[in-house]
């Protein structure tokens, strides 16, 4: 078991499916920002950076999906599961949504019927309940084990995932002004009322008497990790993964909210009282960079 144990590091396995999917993702959106940009003048160009972002996204959901951590999270331990689903709904979806630009996606929201069902699907409310109720959904264990076991149904688990995980993070990261983010107090809000949901469900998990998988109960042991600390160790990975990554942008976003104010009521006061008065400082322009 030693030298199994050893090997897990080493090894890297991707389902076909995944592949295509992550391939199919990263050529479209090549696609789109070069050959068909061009070609239907959506924009004179784009910057680097966020082709860098966008591909960074994909960079981390190719490495959840393949990567040693893959293999152990579907043979052995469910905290390298909870891993793979930090890395896959908290980590990649913004750095997708940042690196999309707004002239990419506008083409696909000019029928009525599609922006309409757009705004409903990145309401605030909608996302928030439609992630939550996912991801507590395919944390049952009945759901949980049996998706460990078939395959599809294991790819449609990390694929819905995905999906409402980057609809969570638009109003927070949305680069459209047709689809806005939340005001500054309201992304605030909204990551603390995230972080309380994911307390909740693994706060179940991680105080729970006997480990509650199946499948990784009777899965190969590695490292000497019993199940229940396995699975006390994977709730928590998710818990304060995810609330220092929420707290650390709701840290952000307030000092981000304090300059735009700050910058705004310099401005005013600049403009009611002229710079004759000394009210120098940094401009309007200044305080969004």
């Amino acid at each position: 078991m030693s030298e199994l144990a050893g090997s897990l590091w080493f090894q890297w396995e991707g389902h076909a499916g995944s592949l295509l999917g992550i391939a199919l993702l990263q050529g479209l959106y090549l696609l789109g920002v070069g050959p068909l940009r061009e070609r239907y003048g959506l924009s004179d160009g784009i910057e680097p950076r966020q082709i860098a972002t966008f591909t960074a996204g994909v960079v981390v959901i190719f490495f959840a999906l393949t990567s040693p951590i893959h293999v152990l999270a579907e043979n052995f331990l469910f905290s390298m599961h909870m891993l793979q689903h930090v890395l896959l709904t908290l980590v990649a979806p913004p750095l997708l949504i940042l690196g999309t630009p707004d002239w990419l996606l506008r083409p696909l929201l000019r029928p009525n019927w599609a922006f309409r069902t757009a705004r409903i699907a990145t309401n605030p409310l909608v996302t928030f309940a439609a992630f939550n109720m996912v991801f507590a959904l395919w944390h049952f264990p009945a759901l949980y084990d049996t998706s460990l076991t078939i395959e599809w149904m294991h790819a449609f688990e990390h694929a819905l995932m995905i999906s409402t995980a980057v609809l969570v993070w638009w109003p927070i990261t949305s680069m459209m002004p047709e689809l806005p983010r939340l005001n500054y107090p309201l992304q605030m809000g909204y990551l603390f009322a995230m972080s309380v949901a994911q307390i909740i469900v693994f706060g179940m998990i991680t105080f729970a008497r006997h480990p509650i998988y199946d499948f990784y109960i009777n899965a190969p042991r590695v490292w000497g990790i019993s199940p229940l600390a396995d699975q006390q160790i994977g709730a928590m990975i998710m818990k304060i993964g995810g609330g220092v990554l929420f707290l650390s942008i709701i840290i952000y976003i307030f000092f981000k909210w304090y300059n735009s104010e700050e910058a705004l009521r310099k401005a005013d006061a600049e403009e009611h009282y002229g710079s004759d008065h000394g009210l120098d400082g940094p401009t309007l322009e200044d305080g969004y960079r």
